[in-house]
């Protein structure tokens, strides 16, 4: 059913990544040029790149995940996965964030770079409420 809470931890996830990454800047460089998740796309560097995609591939597959609410097993695996591109994303974000150049002018990081431990958060709470579901699901089972 949709309406279960980790229906509702997916669909923030799905918001998150999916509505404020166009809104919120990674973060604006020193010649204060913002970097969208959008334009990474479009970058040179192959960290960036992978960085919009993994960005795209957790929406794609908090989605995936949220219409799964049936096969709780399968949702559980699908969200774990996302929690591994997430700490992924978030490795190459400090990297980047860490690496900034700032000599003269000070850069500023977005509020988006936080959105990776936000999800990790929200799917976690997910995988928790997925296993309070499936052993619910157990103890009926078992008196029937």
């Amino acid at each position: 059913m949709i309406y279960r809470l980790q229906s509702l931890y997916i669909s923030l996830v799905i918001l998150i990544n999916g509505l404020f990454t166009f809104v919120f800047p990674l973060w604006i460089d020193n010649y204060k040029k913002t970097l969208f998740v959008w334009q990474g796309f479009k970058s040179q560097h192959n960290l960036v790149v992978s960085m919009a995609v993994c960005f795209f591939l957790v929406v794609v597959i908090a989605v995936i995940s949220l219409f799964l609410f049936k096969k709780r097993k399968s949702q559980f695996m699908l969200n774990r996965l996302n929690l591994i591109i997430n700490l992924y994303l978030l490795g190459v974000l400090l990297f980047y964030l860490l690496n900034l150049s700032g000599e003269i002018y000070i850069s500023k990081k977005g509020i988006a770079a936080f959105f990776p431990i936000l999800n990790i958060f929200l799917l976690a709470m997910a995988n928790k409420a997925i296993k309070k579901d499936e052993a619910l699901v157990k103890s009926v089972d078992r008196l029937r």
